[in-house]
């Protein structure tokens, strides 16, 4: 009987070693999960930018940047409509993750390897972050400050990494 799910993301958050992200050596690497990182009105001028920037290096799962582009998404387009703001997610999942698939179950030991041949099948991607940096920001104007600030507050509950907001206002 093998294990159904992959292990736990909690278990990629950590940055160590080199990033695994030569995809043409890789056979069946998996395509990121989140394929759309600008929304809203990219080509409208807006007043302040609101930018959600990590505290602390990790890496993020493809699953949890998707999880939090579609919290942000959905609450600004329900509360300021598609043309008032501009949202977009700025880090790309560039690294590869492996597992090392373990079998449980009775007469396992007979069909697994154990750590011999440990490297292990790619199962996701992920993206490096590192502290400082901005992960999702969102040009509004004056009267959308309260919603976008909300909005990444419902994003930031999504990702791994403690956040932090910072406003700041647009050079014209």
């Amino acid at each position: 009987m093998l294990r159904g799910k992959t292990l736990k993301a909690r278990c990629y958050r950590e940055v160590k070693g080199q990033p695994y992200v030569r995809k043409e050596y890789i056979k069946g690497h998996p395509p990121p999960k989140i394929t759309k990182f600008t929304m809203g009105n990219p080509s409208a001028k807006f007043d302040y930018q609101l930018k959600l920037v990590s505290e602390e290096a990790a890496q993020v799962r493809h699953n949890a940047l998707e999880a939090a582009r579609i919290a942000t998404n959905r609450y600004l387009q329900k509360m300021l409509g598609t043309d008032n703001y501009c949202l977009r997610i700025l880090p790309y999942p560039h690294v590869v993750l492996r597992e090392n698939k373990m079998i449980f179950g009775a007469h396992a030991d007979r069909l697994q390897e154990g750590m011999r041949r440990a490297f292990g099948k790619p199962i996701g991607t992920a993206a490096r972050i590192k502290p400082n940096q901005p992960i999702i920001t969102v040009n509004v104007n004056e009267n959308g400050i309260k919603i976008a600030k909300e909005a990444l507050k419902r994003g930031k509950a999504k990702l791994p990494v403690p956040c932090r907001i910072l406003i700041e206002k647009t050079p014209d």
